[in-house]
C-alpha cells in the first residue's frame, strides 16, 4: 500500500501537476493508494471530481474559498469519511479522514501559526489539542492509523536548514514540538524517520531567495502511522521532483509505502 501528503498550494492551479504525478506513479508500477491533499484553495462545487475520476480514483474532499481545504483519493471507495475534527467547532477547512481498505486514515492541513504569541498561534495551540484528543480516541477504534498532511512543525533541529537562524520562529518553536510529541505519545510514529535519511532532507522550501535551488527549507510534512502499522512500513521519501516543476508548489510530496 503506497500513501502520500501533498500540500499543493490551489488545486485550481496544480491540477495537471497532480494528474501527472499520479499518472507516473502508476507508470512506475506502484501507485498510489491514498493522497491526502492540502490547500485546495476552492470551494466545493469546485472541486474536479471528474478528472480525479477519469484518473482511476475517488475523491473525498472539504473546501474552502480562498484558504485551506483537504481531500483523499483513493483507488478504492473510501468510507466512514469524517471531515474537520469532531467536537471542535472550527469554520476552517482544515480536515478529512476515512477508511481506506482497512486503514483509517486522516489527512490535515495543520494551523500555519501566523508568530508565537498572536492570536493565530493560540488558534494553532487549541487545534492541537482538539486534534490529539480525537486521534487519541480513533486509536482505539481504528489500531491501523495514518495521520499525515501539511504539519507546519518541524520535528527537531534536522528538520531546519538554519538551526541557529530560525530556533524558537514558527514552525520550530517548542510550544509547536510539544503537541508533535505529545502525538507521538499516543503510539505513533515519524515514517520518515523510520529509515536512513539523507542530510538536509525537507519538503518544503521558500519561493523566495531561490529556497530550493539552495536547499533553504523545512521539514513540515509528515506521515504518522501507528504501532500495529510500524512493522509493514517499507520506505518513506520526500519525491523532490514536482518542486522542480514549472510554477510548482513550495511542497513536494511525501511518500509512504507499506508492506
Amino acid at each position: 500500500m503506497k500513501l502520500a501528503t501533498w500540500n499543493v498550494n490551489s488545486l485550481s492551479v496544480r491540477l495537471p501537476q497532480v494528474l501527472d504525478w499520479l499518472q507516473a506513479q502508476t507508470a512506475s508500477g506502484t501507485p498510489v493508494d491514498v493522497l491526502a491533499l492540502q490547500e485546495l484553495k476552492m470551494t466545493d462545487d469546485k472541486f474536479p471530481a471528474a478528472a480525479f475520476e477519469a484518473a482511476g480514483y475517488c475523491a473525498q474532499w472539504f473546501g474552502q474559498k480562498t484558504y485551506n481545504g483537504v481531500a483523499l483519493l483513493s483507488l478504492t471507495p473510501a468510507v466512514d469519511v469524517v471531515k474537520n475534527i469532531p467536537g471542535f467547532d472550527d469554520d476552517m477547512a482544515r480536515v478529512v479522514a476515512a477508511t481506506v481498505e482497512g486503514v483509517r486514515v486522516i489527512g490535515a492541513y495543520f494551523p500555519n501559526g501566523q508568530e508565537p504569541g498572536s492570536d493565530k498561534f493560540e488558534y494553532k495551540m487549541e487545534w492541537l489539542k482538539g486534534l490529539r484528543q480525537w486521534v487519541k480516541a480513533e486509536l482505539v477504534t481504528h489500531p491501523k492509523l495514518v495521520l499525515m498532511g501539511d504539519y507546519n512543525i518541524t520535528f527537531d533541529e534536522l528538520d531546519m536548514w538554519d538551526p541557529v537562524g530560525l530556533k524558537d520562529t514558527i514552525h520550530c518553536t517548542e510550544e509547536e514540538r510539544y503537541h508533535l510529541r505529545a502525538l507521538i505519545a499516543l503510539g505513533l510514529h515519524d515514517s520518515f524517520r523510520l529509515f536512513d535519511q539523507p542530510p538536509k532532507s525537507f519538503s518544503w522550501w521558500d519561493y523566495r531567495e531561490s529556497g530550493f535551488r539552495r536547499n533553504r527549507g523545512l521539514r513540515i510534512d509528515h506521515i504518522l502511522i501507528s504501532d500495529t502499522l510500524k512493522p509493514l512500513a517499507q520506505a518513506c521519501i520526500v519525491d523532490k521532483a514536482p518542486r522542480k516543476n514549472e510554477r510548482p508548489s513550495d511542497h513536494a510530496p511525501v511518500v509512504l509505502t507499506l508492506a
